[in-house]
């Protein structure tokens, strides 16, 4: 299986141009670290699509300038105003336990840089991002606009409360940690939808959450793995 989704992971680095022929020696070496350390954890697989996705966004034009040698390196880097772009494998892990797909609308909580958008726009039809830091916000989408994702939407809000006249969406992706599901997400997540978040406090343990809501509405969650991401703010 492992030769299997690594072939995969080639032969669609080369199917889909990449942004800066300077870059793909070392975005492949990236995604060979993330598919290592996925495969080390039992029970996680990316799909082609996600492997795709990040086979072909250019993560180097998501980071500050001075950072770009270390853009694919398989870590978090900062981007300012205490922000940070999230480490390739934590992207792709949570972008295939939402299962995202092509026509899905997804909401992400958190634009950051814009990275996270870009990858779930390879793959879904269309992408509402919030972010809270209005230097960041319009920075993302200036910077998505330039490369081409309009099928990301972009807003200056607080995403406790989501994008209801948007929804309701697929799934949900929130990219900050919280010490609860925000009511209002679950709200404006489709039945059979899907969404992870982080839990727990900053400088605490926090765990990723998958939470489902079935189609009878009832929702069920489950703790994936340890992370580490900045707090959700906010005024809720």
């Amino acid at each position: 299986m492992k030769h299997f989704i690594l072939g995969t992971f080639l032969y669609l680095c080369c199917a889909f141009s990449s942004h800066g022929e300077e870059f793909d020696a070392k975005r492949h070496k990236m995604m060979e670290e993330v598919l290592a350390d996925i495969a080390a954890n039992d029970g996680f697989t990316l799909s082609p699509g996600v492997l795709a996705a990040m086979g072909k966004v250019p993560r180097h034009r998501f980071v500050p300038t001075w950072l770009t040698t270390f853009a694919y390196f398989n870590r978090p880097l900062p981007i300012g105003h205490g922000q940070t772009i999230s480490q390739p494998v934590i992207v792709a892990l949570m972008t295939s336990l939402i299962k995202v797909k092509a026509g899905d609308r997804v909401l992400e909580i958190g634009t950051g840089s814009g990275y996270q958008a870009a990858v779930l726009a390879e793959v879904a039809e269309s992408v509402y991002s919030i972010e809270i830091i209005e230097p960041l916000e319009k920075e993302a989408a200036e910077r998505l606009k330039s490369l081409g994702y309009g099928n990301v939407k972009v807003r200056l809000s607080d995403g406790y409360y989501g994008w209801p006249e948007a929804a309701p969406f697929d799934a949900i992706m929130v990219t900050a940690a919280s010490s609860h599901v925000p009511p209002p997400l679950i709200k404006q997540l489709k039945p059979g939808g899907r969404m992870v978040i982080p839990l727990g406090a900053q400088f605490m343990t926090q765990y990723l959450m998958l939470v489902e809501k079935h189609m009878d509405g009832s929702i069920t969650s489950r703790q994936i793995a340890p992370v580490a991401f900045v707090p959700l703010t906010g005024g809720h």
